[in-house]
C-alpha cells in the first residue's frame, strides 16, 4: 500500500520529516518497506525565469552566443549559451551562480561564474532535460507564458515534490488502508488533532431527479447510501488531484472517477459512480441474479454470474458487481452529464467469495472483503457531492438515500488491569492506558480499580477480545519502552515435544547432503497438463481459482514432476550427473482436501565423473533405494516390509510398507514421464511419506556395551525360487535366531549355469556373537543347521554345493 506524505497532511498536521514518520509508522505496526522521493531533484532552487534582452555572436567562437539576460532586478546578466535556438526576446530558464541543477538522470552540476573563450559568463540558460523537467535536449527551454522576470521556475512548472511510503499492510489492519486510517494511527501515537473533511456546505438544491433504491438482499448489503447530481461536466481533474493519484500509482481518468479514487484511498470508503441516464426505471435494486446470468464488466470481459453474486441492478439488468467492479453499460464517459453515486457497506463474506470466484481483485474489493467502517457512508457521500460540484459543476438533485435497517453495533470488551500487566510485562498507569485508548477512539467506561469496559469502534474489525485491546495499547505505548527483565518468566509452561519435527528434518537433510545430494525447493503450483499423462487422477487435482498462469493452475499431487523440471533445467546447462532431494508438500482432493509433507529423492547420470583411475558407471536402482534404507535406519524405523512396487510412475522398483500402508517407494521412472519434460537419460525417483516417518520414528535409541567376545561368520549359498526375495530370507533368519544372529548380509546373487531356470542362488553371510561367552563349534553348528532346516521347510531352499 502506498501512502503520500503530502496527501497525509490533509488529515493531520505533520512537522516531522518523512524519515521520522516512517519510523513512527513502523513502531505502530504499519511497517514501512520503502521510502521513495518523488518530484524534481533539487526542487529547481536557484533557477529563475529570465528574458533575453540581447543576443549576439561570441567574439571568439562561432557556435556560441553572448546574451544579456534580465532576471527582474539589478543589472543584466551576461551569459554565454551554446544552444542554437536562443534568441532575443525569449523567456528562458536561468540557473544562477552557486545553483546545483540535476538533469533527467539525476546527475548534478553546480553553476559558477566562469570565463568561456576569454569572456565572462554569469549563469546558464537551461534546457528542460538539464533541470530534470523533460526529455528535450535540442535547445534551451523557451517559456510560452507571460511570467514576471525573476520568478522562481517552480512557479511556472507547478510541480509537487512528495515522499511515498510503501507500507506492508497486514491483513488484519484494513482500518489503516487509507491516508485517513494512517493519520488516525499517527494521532494515536502523537495525540495530534485529526481532520475529517468538513461537509457543512452540503445543500440539496432540488429533488427533481430522485432514484428509488431497493435492497432485496440485506444480508449481503447491510447499508446502502446514494445521491444524484445533474448537469455535471466530465473533464480532466485539476493538477493537485492528479498529483495525489500519480504519487501512489493511480492513473487519473476524469474528474468524477478520480474523485471516487481520491475518497477511496483518502478515507477508505469505496464509492461507485453510475451514469444516471443508464439507470432504467430510475430504480437501483441490490440483489442476486439467477445462476448463469452473463454480465459484462468494465474490463470488457463477459462473466457468468453465480446466484450468490451481489449485483447492483436497474429495473431491467445488472449495472455493477457490488463492491468489486462496475459494468460496461453504466460507466462514466465523456458524454455523461448526470451521475448517481453510491457508498455502501457490503458483507465481507459475499465480496470475498465473488472476488475469488471471478478472479477479480480491485482496490474496492480489497477493502470490502476485509470490512470497512459502516458508520460514515452518508458523511462521505456529502463530501463526494461537494467535490463533484467543485470540480465538475452541476447540482445536487436528490436527498441522500440511506437504507440501513439494522445498525452495526460496537463491540464491548471487559478489561482487567492484571491481564494487561501480565501480557505486556510492565505495569502501565491506568491514566496512560486511558489516554492511549482515547486516541485510538476506543471508549472507556465502568472504570474500577480492577479494570474497565472498552467499546471498540465498528471499523476496528480486528479487535475482538481482551488480548487484541492489550496489543493496541502496547503498539502505541511502544515495544521499545518495555524493559527486558533480569529473569524471564512465563504464565504458561508447555512440555517440549518428544519428537521435534524440525530437528529431525534438519538431521535427515544434513545426512543426505553429506551423501552428495543437493537440496532443491520447488513451486507447489504445477500444470494440470501432467494429469493428461494418466499418472494421477484429474478429478483429484486441487485447482487454483485465481491462477497466475495457465502453466500453474493446480497444486501438485507428487514431487515427481517439479523435480524432473529441475533435472531438465540442469541437463540443459550441461550438468548431467545429479543427486537431489526435496522436502515439500503435495495436495489431493478426494472427499475432502488433503495436504501431506513428503521427501523426494532424484538421481540421474553417472555415480562419479570419469577419470583415469575409475571408469564412469551409471547410477542404478540400488543408488536410489540405499538412501531410503539409511533414512529408515537413522530414524530407527524397523517394523517394515518391502515388496515390488505398484506405483504407475516406475518401470520397476520397490515399496516399503508398515502393515498395509506404503510409507515409501522408489524406482526407475518410466520413459514417457521423463520425455514429458524433455529428458533423454534414465532418472530414478524415491518418495517418502515424511509425516509417517516422523510419527513412526523412535528417537529413544538404546545403546549397549560392545561384546568382549569374538564374532563368528558362516556363509551359505541358498538356491531358492526366483519369487523369493532376500527380505524373506532375512526375516526368517532373524525370527529363527533373534539373540545370537547379529548381522546378515547378501554378497552375491547368481542365476545361470548349473542353476534351474526358475531358480536363483543367494550367497549370504551370517555373523554370530554372544554377549556372555565365546561360542563353541557345537553351538555354531547347531544354529546353522537349524537355519538350513527352516529355510528348507519354509521357502523350499537347498544348499548349493
Amino acid at each position: 500500500m502506498n501512502i503520500s506524505y503530502n496527501w497525509l497532511q490533509e488529515y493531520i498536521t505533520i512537522n516531522e520529516s518523512p524519515q521520522t514518520i516512517s519510523e513512527q509508522l513502523t513502531q505502530l505496526g504499519l511497517e514501512v518497506e520503502s521510502v521513495e522521493e518523488l518530484g524534481i531533484k533539487g526542487s529547481l532552487k536557484g533557477i529563475v525565469v529570465g528574458e533575453v534582452i540581447e543576443c549576439a555572436k561570441h567574439p571568439h567562437a562561432d557556435k556560441l552566443k553572448l546574451t544579456k539576460v534580465s532576471i527582474g532586478e539589478g543589472e543584466l546578466l551576461q551569459i554565454i549559451c551554446g544552444a542554437s535556438n536562443v534568441a532575443k526576446g525569449q523567456k528562458v530558464l536561468v540557473a544562477l551562480p552557486g545553483t546545483t541543477i540535476y538533469n533527467k538522470k539525476g546527475n548534478p552540476l553546480t553553476i559558477q561564474k566562469t570565463k568561456i573563450r576569454g569572456v565572462e559568463s554569469e549563469g546558464m540558460l537551461c534546457s528542460e532535460y538539464e533541470i530534470g523537467v523533460g526529455e528535450d535536449q535540442s535547445g534551451i527551454k523557451v517559456l510560452n507564458a507571460d511570467i514576471k522576470n525573476g520568478s522562481p521556475a517552480a512557479d511556472f512548472f507547478l510541480f509537487q515534490n512528495d515522499t511515498v511510503f510503501t507500507i506492508g499492510l497486514t491483513p488484519n489492519r484494513i482500518d489503516a488502508a487509507s491516508h485517513y486510517g494512517v493519520a488516525r494511527d499517527l494521532k494515536a501515537l502523537t495525540g495530534k488533532k485529526l481532520f475529517f473533511p468538513n461537509t457543512d456546505a452540503f445543500r440539496v438544491e432540488n429533488t427533481s431527479s430522485p432514484i428509488q433504491v431497493i435492497v432485496e438482499n440485506t444480508e449481503a448489503c447491510p447499508r446502502y447510501s446514494g445521491i444524484t447530481l445533474y448537469g455535471i461536466h466530465i473533464q480532466p481533474s485539476p493538477e493537485w488531484l492528479q498529483n495525489y493519484l500519480n504519487a501512489i500509482g493511480i492513473h487519473p481518468i476524469n474528474n468524477v472517477v478520480d474523485i471516487t479514487n481520491y475518497i477511496l484511498h483518502g478515507l477508505g470508503q469505496p464509492l461507485h459512480a453510475f451514469d444516471a441516464d443508464t439507470i432504467i426505471g430510475n430504480k437501483v435494486i441490490v440483489k442476486c441474479l439467477p445462476e448463469g446470468t452473463p454480465f459484462k464488466t468494465l474490463d470488457g470481459k463477459e462473466r457468468i454470474l453465480s446466484s450468490e453474486d451481489l449485483i447492483i441492478c436497474n429495473q431491467v439488468e445488472g449495472m455493477c458487481i457490488g463492491g468489486i467492479l462496475g459494468g460496461e453499460t453504466s460507466k462514466i464517459t465523456e458524454g455523461t452529464t448526470n451521475v448517481f453515486v453510491e457508498a455502501a457497506y457490503f458483507n465481507p463474506q459475499y465480496i470475498r467469495k465473488t472476488a475469488l470466484k471471478h478472479s477479480l481483485k480491485t482496490d474496492a474489493s480489497f477493502r470490502f472483503e476485509r470490512g470497512i467502517d459502516p458508520t460514515k457512508t452518508v458523511e462521505i457521500l456529502k463530501y463526494a457531492a461537494l467535490l463533484i460540484k467543485q470540480l465538475a459543476g452541476g447540482s445536487i438533485t436528490s436527498e441522500i438515500i440511506d437504507i440501513y435497517p439494522q445498525k452495526i453495533t460496537s463491540v464491548s470488551i471487559q478489561m482487567s488491569f492484571h491481564t494487561i500487566q501480565r501480557l505486556i510485562g510492565k505495569n502501565i498507569e491506568p491514566d496512560t492506558i486511558f489516554s492511549i485508548l482515547h486516541n485510538l477512539e476506543i471508549e472507556v467506561a465502568e472504570k474500577t480499580n480492577k479494570g474497565f469496559n472498552a467499546t471498540i469502534p465498528p471499523y476496528r474489525v480486528d479487535v475482538k477480545q481482551e488480548a487484541d485491546v492489550i496489543e493496541e495499547i502496547l503498539r502505541v505505548y511502544g515495544y521499545d519502552n518495555i524493559e527486558m527483565p533480569t529473569h524471564m518468566s512465563a504464565g504458561f509452561l508447555s512440555e517440549f515435544p518428544s519428537k521435534d519435527a524440525h530437528k529431525i528434518q534438519t538431521h535427515i537433510a544434513e545426512f543426505l547432503t553429506a551423501k552428495g545430494y543437493f537440496e532443491i525447493i520447488t513451486n507447489s503450483l504445477t500444470s494440470s497438463q501432467y494429469t493428461a499423462l494418466e499418472l494421477y487422477k484429474k478429478e483429484e487435482n486441487v485447482s487454483i481459482l485465481n491462477k497466475l498462469s495457465e502453466e500453474l493452475d493446480v497444486m501438485r499431487q507428487s514431487l515427481l514432476f517439479s523435480g524432473l523440471e529441475v533435472i531438465a533445467h540442469n541437463i540443459n546447462h550441461r550438468q548431467k550427473n545429479l543427486k537431489f532431494f526435496e522436502f515439500g508438500k503435495v495436495y489431493k482432493k478426494t472427499s475432502m482436501y488433503e495436504e501431506k509433507q513428503q521427501i523426494g529423492i532424484f538421481i540421474t547420470g553417472n555415480k562419479q565423473e570419469e577419470n583415469w583411475k575409475t571408469p564412469s558407471e551409471p547410477m542404478d536402482f540400488y543408488d536410489i533405494s540405499a538412501p531410503i534404507q539409511e533414512v529408515l535406519s537413522r530414524l530407527n524405523i524397523q517394523n517394515y516390509s518391502t515388496k515390488p512396487t505398484t506405483h504407475k510412475a516406475f518401470d520397476y522398483g520397490i515399496d516399503w510398507l508398515v502393515e498395509t500402508k506404503c510409507i515409501a517407494t522408489a524406482g526407475k521412472v518410466k520413459t514417457k514421464y521423463i520425455k514429458s519434460v524433455d529428458i533423454k537419460q534414465e532418472v530414478f525417483f524415491g518418495e517418502m511419506d515424511w509425516e509417517s516417518f516422523i510419527h513412526m520414528s523412535n528417537p529413544a535409541i538404546e545403546y549397549q556395551e560392545i561384546s568382549r567376545f569374538p564374532e563368528v561368520r558362516r556363509d551359505l549359498s541358498l538356491v531358492v525360487d526366483k519369487t523369493i526375495l532376500y527380505q524373506d530370507i532375512e526375516k526368517i533368519a532373524k525370527e529363527t535366531e533373534p539373540s545370537l544372529l547379529k548381522k546378515i548380509n547378501v554378497f552375491s546373487v547368481y542365476e545361470g549355469e548349473n542353476i534351474p531356470s526358475n531358480k536363483k542362488s543367494y550367497a549370504i553371510s551370517f555373523t554370530l556373537e554372544s554377549d556372555k561367552e565365546t561360542l563353541t563349534d557345537h553351538q555354531i553348528d547347531t544354529i546353522m543347521n537349524k537355519l538350513i532346516e527352516v529355510f528348507e521347510k519354509k521357502i523350499n531352499a537347498y544348499i548349493r554345493k
